[in-house]
C-alpha cells in the first residue's frame, strides 16, 4: 500500500542523537531545550512571541482562554476541519456559527462569514486546510468588525503567518514537522505571552520558581502564587530537542513534498486539483468520489476524507447546517498520498492509477 501519511524519519538518527542528550541529563520536562526550540522557531518565521505547548488542541485552548470565550459568545469557524478546531469551543459553551467553503480550496468561505456576523461575534477560526493559505479578506473583515482572528494553521509549519492575531501550529506525529506531539502558540501581544506561559503551566509564573531555586516555599514564606487557574499545557525537553533536528531540515521537507505536488498537478487528469502552502495534503475534487475511492485502495492506493464535515457529529448536534458549497464538495473531496517517506516512482505509480481508474469509472 502507498501510504497518505507516513511519519518523518529520514533524520531518526540526529533524532535519537538529541533525545539521548535530554535523557543524560536531570532535566526531561521543560526546561532549557524548550525555550532554545521557541527561540529557532520564532527566528525561523519572524516570530516575536512564541509558546511551546503540547498539542495544537492546547494551543488553542489558550487562545480561545485568553480572548475570554463564553456562554452567549459567538464563534465563526469553518465546518470543514479536523474536530479539535472546534472541540475546545464547547468546552467553553460558546454558539458555534459554522462556516461555508470555498469550492476551490475547501477553506473558510469569506462571503459567508460576513453573512453570519452578529453584535454577540467574538472570533473567527480560519483553518489552513492541507496547509493552504487563508484568503486575506478574512482578516479585512475582522479588521472591520473589531473581532479577532485564531489561526488554525495545524497543518502549515513552514509557511509564516503575516496575519493572526493568533496562530497555533500542530508538531503531531504524521505532521511533515513533527516533535512526536506538540504545538506552538504565536502571540503578537507581550501581556498576553506573559499571561499564557502562566496558564500554561497552572498558572504559575516558572520565571518566579526559577528565582527562588524551584522551591514553592521558604523561611515559611510561600516563594510563588497562583492568581488564575492555568492547565498542564507545557511542551517538554524531549519533544522539543525533535523539534530543533526538525527545523534543520525544514525546508528540505518541505521542497520535497513540493516536488511531489508539481508531479500530480502536471500529470493528474480529469479532476480538480487542491495544494499548495505546505503541501501536507493533496486534493481532488472528482464525481464518483466514493467508487472511486474504493477502487484505489484496492489497487494499493491508500485514500480518504481525512476531515469529515463537523456539523454531522453528534457533538455538534448531529445535524447539517444549510451550507451550499459544502453539500457540494461533501461528495466529490479526495485525498491522495503525499509525504516523504514515498518516492517519485511511487506517486508517477498513484498518478498512473489515478488516470486509469478515472478514465473507466470517472
Amino acid at each position: 500500500m502507498i501510504p497518505l501519511f507516513y511519519p518523518e524519519t529520514n533524520y531518526w538518527q540526529e533524532c535519537t542523537d538529541a533525545v539521548k542528550d535530554v535523557l543524560k541529563t536531570r532535566w526531561w520536562g521543560q526546561a532549557y531545550k524548550v525555550e532554545e526550540f521557541e527561540n529557532a522557531f520564532a527566528d525561523s518565521f519572524n516570530y516575536q512571541y512564541c509558546l511551546a505547548v503540547n498539542s495544537c488542541s492546547a494551543a488553542l485552548e489558550l487562545a480561545y482562554h485568553l480572548i475570554g470565550l463564553g456562554p452567549g459568545d459567538e464563534v465563526i469557524t469553518p465546518v470543514l476541519s479536523c474536530t479539535a478546531t472546534n472541540i475546545p469551543l464547547l468546552r467553553r459553551n460558546v454558539k458555534i456559527i459554522f462556516a461555508d467553503v470555498s469550492r476551490d480550496d475547501l477553506l473558510i468561505n469569506p462571503d459567508d462569514v460576513s453573512k453570519k456576523i452578529t453584535k454577540n461575534t467574538k472570533a473567527i477560526v480560519a483553518v489552513t486546510l492541507g496547509g493552504l493559505p487563508i484568503d486575506e479578506s478574512i482578516f479585512r473583515i475582522a479588521k472591520e468588525n473589531n473581532i479577532p482572528v485564531v489561526i488554525d494553521a495545524a497543518q502549515s509549519v513552514g509557511i509564516s503567518e503575516n496575519h493572526g492575531d493568533y496562530i497555533t501550529y500542530s508538531f503531531q506525529a504524521i505532521k511533515h514537522f513533527s516533535t512526536g506531539d506538540g504545538g506552538m502558540l504565536v502571540l503578537n501581544d507581550k501581556d498576553e505571552y506573559d499571561r499564557a506561559k502562566r496558564l500554561r503551566w497552572f498558572g504559575i509564573d516558572r520565571d518566579v520558581k526559577k528565582g527562588a531555586d524551584w522551591q514553592a516555599y521558604r523561611h515559611r514564606q510561600m516563594t510563588i502564587d497562583i492568581e488564575e487557574a492555568g492547565y498542564k499545557f507545557h511542551m517538554n525537553d524531549i519533544a522539543a530537542a525533535l523539534g530543533l533536528v526538525g527545523l534543520n531540515h525544514l525546508d528540505e521537507i518541505l521542497d520535497y513534498r513540493k516536488m511531489l505536488t508539481k508531479i500530480y498537478n502536471d500529470r493528474l487528469k480529469n479532476c480538480e486539483k487542491i495544494a499548495g502552502g505546505a503541501c501536507w495534503l493533496y486534493g481532488v475534487l472528482i464525481d464518483n468520489r466514493d467508487h472511486i475511492a474504493e477502487e484505489l485502495l484496492s489497487m494499493g492506493v491508500d485514500v480518504n476524507m481525512v476531515h469529515l464535515r463537523n456539523d454531522i457529529y453528534k457533538v455538534f448536534g448531529g445535524k447539517k447546517d444549510n451550507l451550499p458549497n459544502m453539500d457540494w464538495v461533501e461528495e466529490r473531496y479526495l485525498y491522495l498520498p503525499i509525504n516523504t517517506h514515498i518516492t517519485e516512482k511511487q506517486v508517477e505509480e498513484v498518478v498512473k492509477i489515478f488516470n486509469q481508474t478515472m478514465e473507466i469509472h470517472g
